[in-house]
């Protein structure tokens, strides 16, 4: 009786903390669509889309390729679109995500782990100085491989 009494405590507590897991992920993924919405979706538009014609990169299915190597991984926070939010490196990271999980989809590698604040606390304080020369390496190095 004790036993089982002891089981269903413990599983209450684990589902307890999988609904709230749950719970924090929904709501950062709401933080980070209603970011994206604010300082993103002017220029790169609601799907990601972009203008490619005016200069704006489309991110749709394409944005995760990055992620392959450590400095795109780094790339995707230094960009001048991404610093010159008024976002902290938390809400960032949350944008980061959202992005990653709605616009980039296919494009993402397998073992991508998801930004952190720490993450891109550490991208923001070595910002390369040419990053536009940065993306045109990154694209050059990302093309040799095998989409």
């Amino acid at each position: 009786m004790a036993i089982t009494r002891l089981l269903r405590y413990t599983l209450l507590g684990v589902l307890s903390l999988t609904l709230f897991s749950a719970a924090g992920a929904a709501e950062n993924s709401a933080t980070g669509k209603k970011n994206y919405r604010l300082y993103c979706m002017g220029c790169h538009q609601a799907d990601g889309s972009g203008s490619p014609e005016n200069g704006i990169p489309s991110m749709r299915d394409e944005v995760g390729h990055f992620l392959k190597l450590p400095e795109g991984r780094a790339y995707l926070s230094q960009v001048p679109g991404t610093l010159n939010t008024p976002l902290g490196d938390a809400e960032t990271a949350e944008v980061l995500n959202w992005i990653i999980g709605n616009i980039a989809r296919r494009s993402v590698p397998a073992d991508f782990q998801p930004y952190t604040a720490a993450d891109v606390k550490a991208y923001r304080a070595a910002v390369p100085q040419d990053i536009p020369g940065l993306r045109v390496e990154l694209v050059r190095r990302l093309s040799g491989e095998t989409r």
